[in-house]
């Protein structure tokens, strides 16, 4: 018997038998029903076919958090496209080159970035533009509101394309992660069930959903759990403390945990429903895990993941879960740690990080090379340094490459670099991460000056201000500082390692 492996298909098919059943409640106390979310995305995905897009074509969005927004992907997914979440914070040479390289068949903007969004699509080849605004308004509704409330499904099968999600590397240009419905649909159900989700669940969705964190794991288990999801622009620690007594589960990243404890309010009351609480996307400290289990009486549940699979490792629902770990590996998913030659090391020795899975993303859009490279045997090179203790627990040490996670979200220093360098007056710079307690870690450069005029007048704000209007500004370098030049091996390359010892947190 045929079996539609297309995403929505498996999401729908759990949504509770009752259509009048919420979906998502917004902040104005509105409710969007299951019946809704069906009936809205069927009138998107019928627009999506009239503007002539075929199955497989991408749709790029730029757009805050709505449940319009979130509409839009399952539409997308629905009709058979490949779905291309983009920071709101993207700037014009970023988003060149997103849809330069995407080529997707449309492009829905805010309202505010149309003129810039009409001249990259000329530009770049993308023949259509819409807009959904900050209040989920805009001509994409309007478009897609005299369309059909009802469409059926696209038949994909499991390897098809679902996402293109684009990742931060190290050096060269952003890669864009596909995923497939097999590696999403295999990630939700493996997460639903390890994390027990049960009827009743109702999950604070605070995250953003252009990211992996808010779009994948979050939505796709609330979905896929018939669940209602109380569906906040932001994250805001006041908004979260009326919000947490009526939730179950609550996702963040560790940022949010740590404005949760800067709350004088906040304890076991606070607390006294909620059956889980998930955090991702950047490491949480040892101290934020403690101090948490004791006010709250609850046991933060840490995992590990990235943009090119979902998940790889939890800490156990049931059982002890380990600060400073990220559990075990999930239910279908297998990893070792392995040396510099390849070789599979002994539990206890710190190593690569390597995963294998039906999670494990198809490749790198356009870069088949790269893709090759990022693969060996059937296992993906993660680009993390671990170890697995006696107990089978895993230990993010660090990561080889020089990927600096702020506030949850990644950025690669390659771009800032380049930025600052091209300067008057900067002979050349570096980009680190520095620990942070609110972000986890700050962007901060580390710049050398020429010795004229225009090097004389570089100042940390200078930097700053010129460059922000190019980045997005999780990206703009919070702290900036001068040297008479970069440490370097024997081998020339800049030794970040020392960069990273020498400068103290600031305030």
């Amino acid at each position: 018997m045929f079996m539609n492996h297309n995403l929505y298909a498996l999401l729908s098919s759990h949504f509770p038998a009752d259509p009048a059943a919420a979906c998502m409640i917004l902040p104005d106390g509105r409710v969007w029903t299951f019946g809704d979310v069906e009936r809205a995305s069927a009138r998107i995905a019928n627009l999506i076919v009239a503007l002539g897009l075929k199955p497989g074509d991408r749709i790029a969005a730029q757009v805050e958090k709505t449940p319009e927004a979130l509409v839009l992907y399952l539409a997308a997914i629905r009709a058979g496209m490949v779905f291309l979440p983009l920071n709101p914070a993207y700037q014009r040479h970023e988003l060149e080159y997103f849809l330069n390289d995407a080529q997707p068949g449309l492009f829905v903007c805010r309202p505010l970035m149309r003129a810039l969004a009409d001249e990259l699509a000329s530009r770049t080849g993308v023949p259509h533009v819409l807009e959904l605004d900050d209040e989920g308004r805009g001509s994409l509704i309007t478009a897609a509101t005299p369309q059909a409330d009802a469409f059926t499904t696209v038949a994909r099968d499991k390897a098809d394309l679902a996402a293109i999600l684009y990742t931060s590397g190290t050096t060269g240009r952003s890669k864009g992660a596909m995923l497939s419905h097999g590696n999403l649909a295999h990630n939700a159900t493996t997460l639903h069930s390890y994390w027990h989700f049960q009827p009743g669940d109702v999950l604070l969705h605070m995250l953003p959903i252009f990211h992996v964190h808010g779009l994948f794991v979050a939505c796709h288990c609330a979905l896929l759990n018939g669940s209602a999801m109380f569906f906040e622009p932001k994250f805001d620690p006041a908004r979260a403390m009326k919000l947490l007594p009526q939730a179950t589960v609550f996702m963040g990243v560790p940022t949010y945990y740590v404005r949760l404890l800067l709350e004088p309010a906040f304890g076991r009351g606070s607390c006294r429903n909620i059956r889980l609480f998930v955090s991702g996307s950047a490491p949480l400290l040892k101290e934020t895990f403690d101090e948490f289990r004791q006010r709250s009486g609850h046991t933060i549940l840490e995992r590990y993941g990235m943009t090119e699979g979902g998940m790889f490792t939890s800490n156990p629902y049931d059982g002890d879960r380990r600060g400073g770990t990220v559990g075990f590996p999930l239910p279908g998913t297998d990893l070792r740690i392995v040396g510099a030659g390849g070789t599979a090391l002994q539990p206890g020795s710190v190593g690569h990080i390597q995963v294998r899975g039906e999670n494990v993303f198809v490749g790198y859009w356009g870069m088949p090379e790269k893709t090759r490279e990022e693969f060996t045997d059937g296992w993906f090179k993660t680009g993390d340094m671990g170890t697995i203790d006696k107990d089978g627990y895993v230990v993010i040490s660090g990561r080889s490459k020089d990927l600096v996670i702020t506030g949850g979200l990644n950025v690669y220093p390659k771009e800032i670099e380049e930025l600052i360098d091209a300067m008057p007056g900067v002979v050349e710079s570096a980009v680190i991460g520095l620990p942070h307690p609110d972000f986890g870690e700050a962007v901060s450069a580390v710049v050398v000056r020429e010795k004229t005029a225009a090097g004389a007048a570089l100042t940390e704000p200078a930097v700053i201000a010129a460059i922000k209007d190019g980045l997005a500004n999780f990206k703009v370098p919070k702290w900036v500082y001068f040297v008479d030049q970069l440490p370097r091996n024997a081998m020339g390359k800049v030794q970040k390692t020392l960069l990273r010892a020498q400068y103290q947190r600031r305030e």
